[in-house]
């Protein structure tokens, strides 16, 4: 783990753990989307810099070592957070689940009218991050991982979309929305970057294909 990251994930940590002495997360200010990712000539430059290296091993992997979802404010949790801020006219019950909205699918194209009908995916998938590099981080810093409402790493998405992304990286899949593809390659590289995340060569070239496409 590098020094940056190191320094950046002790940084959610410790913010995660003061907030926990209250009893509660703070959630972040409300907004209408998913945080917009780096933009294309950004991304360029920190792919240029992500460590290259044959992904590693699913040996050991566990949704259970990435703790999710947690409590965000109040009594919402992560998922009920996503779902409150990438809708629209959102009404949630006093138990934070979401009873009414509109959710404009990324991904696909799709409008939906029931929470139950989307996904909260994790752009960089939680197995892809284990191969990546976070199989030696802490159970804490995965779980700040899991829950990162600051970087562009959580969408809420069209379930069956997200189930037939599993964990694959670029190279094996991109939203078949083409106009969100770009955005979608923007936000790897801002979440790898960030998480000092290692990237195979054939997810690299298909990166910067799509990239170049921006």
């Amino acid at each position: 783990m590098s020094g940056i990251y190191a320094r950046r994930i002790a940084v959610l940590v410790a913010s995660a753990a003061l907030a926990a002495t209250s009893g509660l997360l703070t959630a972040p200010t409300a907004q209408a989307a998913m945080p917009t990712p780096i933009a294309a000539s950004t991304a360029r430059t920190y792919l240029s810099q992500l460590t290259v290296s044959a992904e590693g091993s699913s040996s050991g992997y566990s949704r259970d070592k990435f703790p999710h979802w947690i409590t965000q404010s109040g009594n919402c949790n992560t998922r009920e957070v996503v779902l409150e801020r990438d809708g629209s006219d959102v009404v949630q019950d006093s138990a934070c689940a979401a009873t009414s909205g509109s959710w404009y699918s990324e991904y696909d194209g799709a409008t939906w009218t029931a929470a139950s009908d989307l996904d909260i995916d994790h752009m960089v998938p939680l197995a892809e991050a284990w191969r990546s590099g976070a199989s030696s981080w802490t159970n804490d810093q995965r779980q700040a991982y899991a829950n990162d409402l600051t970087r562009p790493q959580l969408i809420a998405v069209t379930d069956n979309v997200n189930q037939s992304k599993g964990d694959k990286d670029p190279a094996e899949w991109l939203p078949s929305r083409t106009a969100y593809q770009c955005t979608y390659a923007r936000a790897w590289v801002h979440v790898k970057h960030y998480y000092d995340l290692s990237v195979d060569s054939a997810e690299k070239t298909a990166l910067q294909s799509a990239l170049n496409g921006c």
